[in-house]
C-alpha cells in the first residue's frame, strides 16, 4: 500500500523537531502521544528514514531528520502560501460557529481587515447549542468556531483569541455578592447551573470539576444559552462560572461577577478542523491572530 503524506504529517513532524520532545509536541498539537508516535513511525517507514532519536532527554534530529526538516518547512510554507494567494480569488465566504457571541471588540476589525483583502468577504456567525461542545466542528456543520478549551477530541488547530479570568455569577442578594473575588473551597457547596451533559469536558470545565477535591457538584439547574443562564442566576436556581470578556453580556442588574481566584483562567480559540481548511479561512485565521496581537501590542 502506498502512503501519501499529508501536510498534517509534515506538521506533526515539525512539532516534534520544535518542542523536542513528543509529549510537549502531542500537547501542541492536542494529540495523544501514541497517535502522534503511531504518525511518526509511518512517516518513516514510508521515507525509509529515521527521523528521531529518542532519549530520557527528549527526541532529537538524526541526520536524515535534519535533512527532511528543510524540506518539509518549505512545504509547509508553500502550502500556507498558497491558501493565501487562492484566498484573494476563490470563495470568500466562511459559516463560523459560536456559543455565544466572541465580542471583545473582535470582529469588526477583522471585518475590516478582511474587507481590504478580499472586498466580497462574508462571514456568517451560527449560534450553536451549548449542548454541542464542538459548535458544530464534529459533524462539519460550520467551517470554524469561537471555542472554549478543552475541545471534545484532536485533530483540531486553533488561534488563541483570549485568556481571561474565571468569575462566577451570583444573584444580587447573595452573601458573596459584595465580595471582589472569591475561592472556589467557598463556592464547593453552591447549587451551580450545568451546561447539558451532551457538553462533555466543557461541562466539566465550567463545573470547575477538577478545583472541588473529589466532591461532586451539586446541580441546580440546566441552561443552554446565555438568557436562561442570567434568568437562572437571578431567580436563585443556582450559581454560574463565567469568563470575564463574557461579564457584559450578564451586567443588567441583579447579578454580582466577583473573580474565582483559585481556578485557571478559561481560554477562548478560533478552532478548525485539521482536514477541512477552505481557502478563506486562511485569511480570517489570519485576521484574528492579527487582531489579538494588536491587542497585545
Amino acid at each position: 500500500m502506498v502512503m501519501e503524506v499529508h501536510t498534517r504529517d509534515l506538521r506533526y513532524f515539525l512539532a516534534i523537531a520544535d518542542e523536542g520532545n513528543f509529549t510537549n509536541a502531542a500537547a501542541r498539537l492536542y494529540v495523544s502521544q501514541p497517535a502522534l508516535s503511531k504518525q511518526i513511525r509511518a512517516l518513516e517507514r514510508h521515507l525509509r528514514a529515521q527521523l528521531f532519536v529518542r532519549d530520557r532527554n527528549g527526541a532529537h534530529l538524526t541526520p536524515a531528520g535534519v535533512e527532511f526538516e528543510r524540506h518539509a518547512r518549505t512545504v509547509v510554507a508553500a502550502w500556507e502560501d498558497a491558501q493565501s494567494a487562492l484566498a484573494s480569488t476563490a470563495d470568500c465566504s466562511l459559516v463560523v460557529g459560536m456559543h455565544t457571541s466572541p465580542g471583545r471588540g473582535l470582529m469588526p476589525r477583522v471585518q475590516e481587515m478582511l474587507k481590504a483583502h478580499c472586498p466580497n468577504a462574508t462571514v456568517q456567525l451560527k449560534k450553536m447549542p451549548w449542548g454541542d461542545r464542538s459548535a458544530g466542528l464534529v459533524d462539519h456543520s460550520v467551517d470554524a468556531a469561537f471555542v472554549w478549551l478543552p475541545l471534545p477530541r484532536p485533530p483540531y488547530r486553533w488561534v488563541t483569541i483570549a485568556r481571561e479570568p474565571r468569575l462566577v455569577a451570583l444573584p444580587a442578594g447573595h452573601p458573596l455578592a459584595d465580595r471582589r473575588d472569591v475561592s472556589m473551597t467557598e463556592l464547593a457547596d453552591e447549587p451551580f447551573l450545568a451546561l447539558p451533559e451532551t457538553a462533555g469536558a466543557l461541562r466539566d470545565y465550567w463545573l470547575a470539576t477538577e478545583h472541588r477535591d473529589g466532591r461532586p457538584a451539586r446541580i441546580g439547574g440546566i441552561v443552554n444559552d446565555v438568557e436562561e443562564t442570567f434568568e437562572a442566576v437571578t431567580v436563585g436556581l443556582g450559581i454560574c462560572l463565567i469568563a470575564a470578556g463574557n461579564a457584559p453580556i450578564f451586567d443588567r442588574g441583579g447579578i454580582s461577577m466577583p473573580v474565582v481566584t483559585d481556578v485557571p483562567p478559561s481560554e477562548l480559540v478560533l478552532a478548525w478542523h485539521e482536514s477541512r481548511q477552505p481557502p478563506f479561512l486562511k485569511s480570517f485565521a489570519d485576521a484574528c491572530r492579527a487582531v489579538v496581537d494588536e491587542r497585545v501590542g
